[in-house]
Protein backbone atom coordinates (compact mmCIF):
# COMPACT_ATOMS: atom_id res chain seq x y z
CA UNK A 1 0.00 0.00 0.00
CA UNK A 2 1.30 3.43 -0.93
CA UNK A 3 2.08 5.82 1.87
CA UNK A 4 1.21 9.52 1.72
CA UNK A 5 4.92 10.31 1.42
CA UNK A 6 5.39 7.90 -1.50
CA UNK A 7 2.35 9.34 -3.26
CA UNK A 8 3.73 12.88 -2.86
CA UNK A 9 7.14 11.75 -4.15
CA UNK A 10 5.55 10.10 -7.19
CA UNK A 11 3.62 13.30 -7.91
CA UNK A 12 6.70 15.50 -7.54
CA UNK A 13 8.77 13.21 -9.78
CA UNK A 14 6.04 13.38 -12.44
CA UNK A 15 5.85 17.18 -12.32
CA UNK A 16 9.61 17.61 -12.60
CA UNK A 17 9.90 15.06 -15.41
CA UNK A 18 7.15 16.79 -17.40
CA UNK A 19 8.74 20.21 -16.78
CA UNK A 20 12.08 18.87 -18.03
CA UNK A 21 10.48 17.35 -21.15
CA UNK A 22 8.74 20.65 -21.93
CA UNK A 23 12.04 22.52 -21.54
CA UNK A 24 13.70 20.04 -23.94
CA UNK A 25 11.07 21.09 -26.46
CA UNK A 26 11.96 24.78 -26.15
CA UNK A 27 9.32 25.84 -23.63
CA UNK A 28 9.72 27.44 -20.24
CA UNK A 29 7.93 25.30 -17.66
CA UNK A 30 7.24 26.15 -14.04
CA UNK A 31 5.94 23.47 -11.65
CA UNK A 32 3.92 24.50 -8.60
CA UNK A 33 4.29 21.31 -6.52
CA UNK A 34 0.58 20.84 -5.84
CA UNK A 35 0.04 24.36 -4.53
CA UNK A 36 -2.36 25.53 -7.27
CA UNK A 37 -5.84 24.02 -7.72
CA UNK A 38 -6.53 22.29 -11.08
CA UNK A 39 -3.05 22.51 -12.61
CA UNK A 40 0.56 21.75 -11.76
CA UNK A 41 2.63 23.48 -14.45
CA UNK A 42 2.47 26.61 -16.57
CA UNK A 43 4.37 26.26 -19.85
CA UNK A 44 5.14 29.16 -22.18
CA UNK A 45 6.98 29.84 -25.42
CA UNK A 46 9.12 32.81 -26.51
CA UNK A 47 6.12 34.60 -28.07
CA UNK A 48 3.96 34.67 -24.95
CA UNK A 49 1.93 31.58 -25.72
CA UNK A 50 1.12 29.68 -22.55
CA UNK A 51 -0.78 26.68 -21.28
CA UNK A 52 -1.71 25.23 -17.90
CA UNK A 53 -1.04 21.54 -17.44
CA UNK A 54 -2.23 19.00 -14.90
CA UNK A 55 0.18 16.12 -14.20
CA UNK A 56 -0.78 12.70 -12.86
CA UNK A 57 2.01 10.20 -12.19
CA UNK A 58 1.78 6.52 -11.29
CA UNK A 59 4.13 3.67 -10.44
CA UNK A 60 1.60 1.04 -11.49
CA UNK A 61 -0.76 0.40 -14.42
CA UNK A 62 -3.79 2.60 -13.64
CA UNK A 63 -4.67 6.16 -12.72
CA UNK A 64 -7.44 6.41 -10.11
CA UNK A 65 -10.32 8.92 -10.31
CA UNK A 66 -13.65 9.90 -8.89
CA UNK A 67 -16.05 9.83 -11.86
CA UNK A 68 -18.24 12.47 -10.18
CA UNK A 69 -15.49 15.03 -10.89
CA UNK A 70 -16.28 14.58 -14.60
CA UNK A 71 -20.01 13.80 -14.78
CA UNK A 72 -22.96 14.49 -12.49
CA UNK A 73 -24.00 11.25 -10.77
CA UNK A 74 -27.25 10.78 -8.88
CA UNK A 75 -28.47 7.69 -7.11
CA UNK A 76 -31.79 5.95 -7.79
CA UNK A 77 -31.67 3.48 -4.93
CA UNK A 78 -28.43 1.58 -5.55
CA UNK A 79 -28.40 2.49 -9.25
CA UNK A 80 -26.08 5.26 -10.48
CA UNK A 81 -27.58 7.63 -13.04
CA UNK A 82 -25.17 9.70 -15.10
CA UNK A 83 -26.21 13.22 -15.99
CA UNK A 84 -24.46 16.21 -17.54
CA UNK A 85 -20.73 16.53 -17.93
CA UNK A 86 -18.97 18.62 -15.32
CA UNK A 87 -17.48 21.83 -16.66
CA UNK A 88 -13.74 21.89 -17.35
CA UNK A 89 -12.10 23.16 -14.11
CA UNK A 90 -9.82 25.58 -15.97
CA UNK A 91 -10.18 26.74 -19.58
CA UNK A 92 -7.95 24.96 -22.10
CA UNK A 93 -6.50 22.64 -19.44
CA UNK A 94 -4.15 19.95 -20.72
CA UNK A 95 -3.07 16.77 -18.96
CA UNK A 96 0.16 14.85 -18.99
CA UNK A 97 -0.04 11.44 -17.39
CA UNK A 98 3.26 9.84 -16.50
CA UNK A 99 3.79 6.12 -16.03
CA UNK A 100 7.07 6.08 -14.13
CA UNK A 101 9.58 3.55 -15.31
CA UNK A 102 11.97 1.49 -13.28
CA UNK A 103 15.45 0.06 -13.89
CA UNK A 104 14.14 -1.94 -16.87
CA UNK A 105 11.60 0.45 -18.42
CA UNK A 106 11.46 4.07 -19.50
CA UNK A 107 9.06 6.68 -18.24
CA UNK A 108 6.02 6.98 -20.51
CA UNK A 109 4.03 10.14 -21.19
CA UNK A 110 0.40 10.47 -22.31
CA UNK A 111 -0.68 13.95 -23.40
CA UNK A 112 -4.25 15.16 -24.08
CA UNK A 113 -6.74 17.94 -23.36
CA UNK A 114 -8.74 17.61 -20.13
CA UNK A 115 -11.87 17.25 -22.27
CA UNK A 116 -10.45 13.99 -23.70
CA UNK A 117 -9.85 12.73 -20.16
CA UNK A 118 -13.45 13.53 -19.23
CA UNK A 119 -14.71 11.74 -22.36
CA UNK A 120 -12.59 8.68 -21.57
CA UNK A 121 -13.70 8.51 -17.93
CA UNK A 122 -17.39 9.02 -18.71
CA UNK A 123 -17.27 6.43 -21.50
CA UNK A 124 -15.49 3.91 -19.26
CA UNK A 125 -17.83 4.50 -16.30
CA UNK A 126 -20.95 4.32 -18.51
CA UNK A 127 -19.77 1.04 -20.01
CA UNK A 128 -18.96 -0.41 -16.57
CA UNK A 129 -22.36 0.56 -15.15
CA UNK A 130 -24.20 -0.81 -18.21
CA UNK A 131 -22.45 -4.14 -17.72
CA UNK A 132 -23.81 -4.27 -14.15
CA UNK A 133 -27.30 -2.84 -14.68
CA UNK A 134 -26.28 0.55 -13.29
CA UNK A 135 -25.33 -0.89 -9.89
CA UNK A 136 -21.72 -1.27 -8.81
CA UNK A 137 -21.42 -4.85 -7.48
CA UNK A 138 -19.61 -4.34 -4.18
CA UNK A 139 -20.02 -0.64 -3.41
CA UNK A 140 -23.10 0.77 -5.16
CA UNK A 141 -22.48 4.37 -4.07
CA UNK A 142 -18.80 4.42 -5.04
CA UNK A 143 -17.92 6.64 -7.98
CA UNK A 144 -14.37 5.34 -8.16
CA UNK A 145 -13.01 4.52 -11.59
CA UNK A 146 -9.62 3.92 -13.13
CA UNK A 147 -7.96 4.54 -16.47
CA UNK A 148 -5.33 2.12 -17.70
CA UNK A 149 -2.26 2.77 -19.79
CA UNK A 150 -3.80 0.79 -22.65
CA UNK A 151 -6.83 3.13 -22.72
CA UNK A 152 -4.50 6.09 -23.32
CA UNK A 153 -2.30 4.47 -25.98
CA UNK A 154 -3.37 6.93 -28.70
CA UNK A 155 -2.04 9.82 -26.57
CA UNK A 156 1.43 8.34 -25.99
CA UNK A 157 4.15 10.99 -26.48
CA UNK A 158 1.75 13.48 -28.10
CA UNK A 159 3.86 16.51 -27.11
CA UNK A 160 2.74 18.10 -30.39
CA UNK A 161 -0.69 18.68 -28.81
CA UNK A 162 0.86 20.95 -26.17
CA UNK A 163 3.13 22.73 -28.64
CA UNK A 164 0.20 23.42 -30.98
CA UNK A 165 -2.07 24.59 -28.13
CA UNK A 166 0.61 27.00 -26.89
CA UNK A 167 1.16 28.44 -30.37
CA UNK A 168 -2.61 29.16 -30.57
CA UNK A 169 -2.42 31.06 -27.24
CA UNK A 170 0.24 33.58 -28.26
CA UNK A 171 -0.01 37.23 -27.29
CA UNK A 172 -0.40 39.78 -30.10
Amino acid sequence: MASGRNTKLTGAIGEFLVSAELCRRGLMATPFSGNVPHYDIIASDERGGHLVIQVKAINKLNWQFDASKFVEITMAGDRQVLGSRVEEPYANLYCVFVALGDDNTKDRYFIFPWIELADTIVHHHTKYLAKHGGVRPRAPKSTHCSISISQLASFHDRWDLILNAISRNQIG
